[in-house]
């Protein structure tokens, strides 16, 4: 195959001959390289090292994987499946791997591995299983160092690196039956209203995390009932919607001192239109709206702010802190418990917080993959799994979430409304 370079080149040399005319010539230039870039696989493993997101590349979609070894299966019609597992926290999960990695070589199937993160902390105790199907430096692989693997030639070809390997490799065509490893798993779901938190208000007019009351009624026209805001203190300790002050700034072209006064924050617009909100805005917009509820996210205090708010029955406080959560609970206040804190807790998880009466999560959908057992867990509890970053990585809107990962999880924080989603009625949280 031809290089871009290489191409181009010989293109100019026909129009220079005059057998091809620059305007074809282009067009010719512009579908060889789709197809160059559309049949490249591009591997990137960083170790934890780097701390940068290690993915694979491939049909021009681009994929952030989680913590371990992935393994991609190329099937035929350039279609891949992959899946993650947790190499660095369970021996299970490596036990599933090689079991798995060796049905998949002795029926030949094209595969990639690569390295996220720690990736070899379980590995040990299997070396000799490793040694024996011909992965060689992954029977020797460190505990953060960056791995690739891949037989997309006919043979086994291993790289290790203490920081980060990008590879890019051509996909042969697959021909005849495969094998689906990772069959898509599907997990029913009652479609309603509230799976739905408008981020930060919701988009408005393309722009996303204003927190303001234009969002509020635009989102709500749309069908959101579930509104997150930001919530931080002004320099006189007043509580506004705001996703942080520099962004604040960026958004309203104040350049005074950091934070500001109460008075300062309502004298400006977000990008000269959209208005900004205090607590008595807030108030009066769900007042206004009986049937919308607030979550809040930044403020750790459930205490004061559910006295600032019009009706703690429809108020859910995201909470960054065990002792937060605990707080809220002993005060009757609707808790959402945060990632951090969830992730910290060291005994059970969901009798933690069927203790604290908490039902409900807000976890990055970055984890679903490596935290499936705990997602089954919250979900059987009975506890509302909401997930964040979704438009985050390319390709992981609203609608990839609804149609991916619902059922495993409860609902999403969503910049945007799904339009063609139907819903009957709003269920009670």
């Amino acid at each position: 195959m031809h290089s871009n370079s290489q191409t181009f080149k010989l293109l100019l040399f026909f129009i220079f001959l005059g057998s091809v005319s620059k305007s074809n010539a282009m067009e010719l230039l512009h579908a060889i390289n789709e197809k160059i870039v559309t049949e490249e696989l591009v591997l990137n493993s960083h170790s934890f090292n780097t701390h940068q997101r290690s993915s694979f590349t491939y049909l021009s979609q681009k994929e952030s994987i989680e913590r371990g070894l992935t393994i991609l299966h190329f099937e035929k019609d350039k279609k891949i499946e992959y899946k993650t597992f947790d190499t660095y926290g369970s021996k299970e999960e490596v036990v599933e791997f090689l079991s798995t990695l060796s049905t998949m070589l002795m029926a030949n199937s094209k595969i990639a591995i690569l390295a996220h993160d720690s990736a070899a902390a379980s590995l040990v105790g299997f070396e000799k299983q490793l040694f024996d199907l011909g992965l060689i430096q992954l029977s020797s692989l460190k505990g953060r160092q960056a791995y690739i693997m891949h037989n997309l030639n006919g043979v086994i070809t291993e790289q290790v690196d203490d920081n980060s390997i990008t590879k890019t490799l051509d996909v042969p065509t697959i021909t005849g039956s495969e094998i689906v490893y990772f069959p898509k798993e599907t997990f029913e779901f009652t479609p309603n209203i509230n799976r739905f938190i408008a981020h930060a208000g919701g988009e408005v007019n393309g722009i996303k995390s204003t927190n303001s009351k234009n969002a509020l009624d635009e989102n709500y026209k749309k069908g959101f009932r579930i509104f997150e805001l930001d919530i931080i203190e002004t320099s006189d300790g007043k509580l506004v919607a705001a996703h942080d002050w520099n962004m604040w700034a960026r958004f309203t072209d104040y350049t005074g001192t950091l934070p500001p006064t109460h008075s300062q924050f309502m004298k400006q617009k977000i990008y000269g239109d959209y208005i900004t909100m205090d607590m008595e805005a807030i108030n009066a917009w769900f007042k206004k709206h009986p049937d919308a509820t607030l979550v809040t996210d930044k403020v750790n205090d459930p205490i004061a702010f559910s006295e600032a708010f019009i009706d703690n029955d429809r108020l859910i406080m995201e909470l960054f802190s065990v002792m937060a959560v605990e707080k809220a609970s002993e005060h009757g206040i609707h808790a959402m418990m945060s990632q951090e804190p969830l992730m910290a807790i060291k005994d059970d998880k969901t009798n933690f917080l069927k203790v604290n009466n908490v039902k409900y999560v807000a976890l990055s959908r970055r984890i679903i993959a490596s935290q499936k057992k705990l997602m089954l867990q919250l979900k059987e509890a009975g506890i509302k799994v909401y997930v964040y970053n979704v438009n985050f990585d390319p390709g992981k809107d609203e609608k990839y979430v609804h149609d991916n990962e619902f059922g495993l999880i409860y609902g999403m924080y969503a910049d945007k409304w799904i339009s063609d989603m139907n819903f009957t009625s709003a269920s009670k949280l």
